[in-house]
C-alpha cells in the first residue's frame, strides 16, 4: 500500500472510531510540507495528533512501473478497541488492527521496540512486502 492510498485507508478507519472526533489530511489541516498524513483529534480534551506517512516498496521493486495492487493474507489480530485516553501511538495501532485489513501483515509500535528511540510512530508491513512508516509530527 502506497502512502496516498494508506492516507485514505486511515481516514476511513479513524472516522468510524467512536473515540475520534475529527480526522483530516495534513493538507486540510494546513500542513503543506508533508505530502501524506493525517491530523486526528480524539474526543475528551480535543487533542490533535499529526501523523506523517512515508513508504518503502517491497525489496527489489522499482517506483517506475510499480502497481499498488493489494495482496491479501491473514490480517493482524484485532485487539481491544482504542480508548480516548490512549497515547496516540497506541490509539492508532489499535484502530488499525481493529480494522482487520487483509493487506496488513504486521503493525509495530516504535515505543515498544527492544531499543526504542524518542520518536513515536508505527511501521506497517504489508503482505506484498511494502512498508509504511507513520511518525508522529
Amino acid at each position: 500500500m502506497r502512502p496516498a492510498r494508506f492516507t485514505e485507508f486511515v481516514i476511513d478507519v479513524v472516522k468510524n472510531q467512536p473515540t475520534a472526533s475529527r480526522v483530516q489530511t495534513l493538507a486540510e489541516a494546513g500542513d503543506s510540507s508533508h505530502p501524506y498524513g493525517v491530523a486526528i483529534t480524539l474526543q475528551g480534551g480535543g487533542r490533535e495528533t499529526r501523523w506523517q506517512f512515508t513508504g518503502q516498496l517491497p525489496d527489489g521493486a522499482k517506483h517506475e512501473g510499480f502497481a499498488d495492487e493489494p495482496v491479501h493474507g491473514t490480517p493482524v489480530p484485532a485487539g481491544p478497541a482504542p480508548q480516548a485516553g490512549d497515547e496516540p501511538e497506541a490509539w492508532l495501532a489499535a484502530a488499525l488492527a481493529l480494522a482487520e485489513c487483509p493487506e496488513v501483515a504486521g503493525i509495530e509500535r516504535w515505543s515498544t521496540r527492544s531499543q526504542p528511540g524518542g520518536q513515536k510512530g508505527l511501521t506497517l508491513t504489508f503482505h506484498n512486502g511494502a512498508r509504511i512508516f507513520a511518525r508522529v509530527l
